[in-house]
């Protein structure tokens, strides 16, 4: 970097430690040289001298001098780049929210939440780079889809999974997914209700619309707003599952005959659709924003930047992202 630089610090960062917030902006720096910049006053928050364990606020400017080391953001965290980096540093750069109960993580694209058949590194494992002094591990609450990139909600005590966990059931939440589909569907905004049934496949889990009755079928419910579209070709979807099942929104999204573009379970290209130039044939589905009751008190409200990939769509498309926010 050439000169000093002054950061505005982010909604998402609301609460964040000081020292944890330099981790995800700059993952290179050490903790000694950092608070060598701090008992010097070379960093300060809103002009004032601050210390590691500073709570930043969202809208305060965080003075950033000369430093020779790469800043957060030169290269997204993509389910590839991460195969080399220590578990910690991952889930620092990965970090969107921080308080004492509750972290929020940007899940990137191709990383698995949890262990399986053929998955060599997951969530639930690299938490464990996280314990507390007590030794407690954060916990999962909820889940996303190895290949869905966005908001992933993990619990710091056993009090907070237990809450958190209470109000994913009882549905207190508020998911919030942005998704590029093929085609455009037949309303500008509808709610999608079916019956879904799990069923194993040599491809791993598959989803499929059931009859109401079925055995083993589950109610799904979705609602759908169209953002932007290009043409009739392809169609910004913000989307808003009110039942958390598998794969819900892949399936409803191709039920309404618009799939998500880059689903490998669920896109099915008839001969006359070719992939636009460009554009990666990888899951365009992002858990975009998550509104949840704090464990404690309150309310966390968190929003995660886009995957790489799907970034890249919307600039050679032409989609701008300040319309979502225009249109509520």
């Amino acid at each position: 970097m050439a000169g000093v630089e002054q950061i505005t610090v982010e909604a998402g960062e609301a609460g964040m430690r000081l020292d944890r917030w330099f981790k995800v902006h700059f993952p290179g720096l050490g903790f000694g040289h950092l608070q060598k910049l701090l008992r010097s006053g070379q960093v300060r928050v809103d002009g004032g001298r601050v210390k590691a364990d500073t709570r930043v606020e969202p809208g305060q400017t965080v003075r950033i001098p000369p430093l020779d080391i790469d800043k957060k953001g030169d290269a997204p965290l993509t389910g590839h780049s991460i195969r080399n980096q220590d578990d910690a540093d991952v889930l620092a750069k990965m970090l969107l929210h921080e308080d004492e109960k509750v972290y929020v993580f940007n899940k990137p694209a191709g990383l698995a939440v949890q262990g399986g058949s053929g998955v060599s590194r997951n969530v639930d494992d690299m938490l464990e780079a996280w314990r507390s002094k007590k030794g407690e591990k954060p916990r999962l609450v909820h889940r996303l889809d190895r290949d869905t990139s966005g908001v992933l909600v993990v619990a710091r005590t056993r009090h907070a999974a237990m809450k958190l966990s209470e109000a994913f059931r009882a549905r207190e939440t508020r998911k919030t997914y942005w998704a590029l589909v093929k085609g455009v569907p037949p309303k500008r905004e509808d709610k999608i209700s079916t019956w879904l049934v799990k069923e194993s496949t040599p491809d791993g889990d598959r989803v499929r619309i059931a009859a109401h009755g079925e055995k083993g079928a589950d109610h799904a419910v979705s609602y759908y707003r169209v953002i932007e579209q290009a043409a009739q070709t392809m169609t910004w979807l913000e989307m808003e599952p009110y039942t958390g099942r598998t794969h819900q929104l892949r399936v409803h999204a191709a039920y309404i005959g618009c799939p998500i573009i880059g689903d490998p379970k669920y896109f099915e290209a008839d001969t006359n659709w070719d992939f636009p130039g460009g554009i990666q044939n990888r899951l365009h589905l992002h858990a975009r924003r998550i509104v949840i009751p704090h464990p404690d008190q309150g309310v966390i409200d968190v929003t995660a930047p886009m995957p790489p990939h799907m970034r890249q769509s919307w600039n050679l498309i032409g989609f701008d992202e300040q319309s979502a926010e225009e249109e509520r």
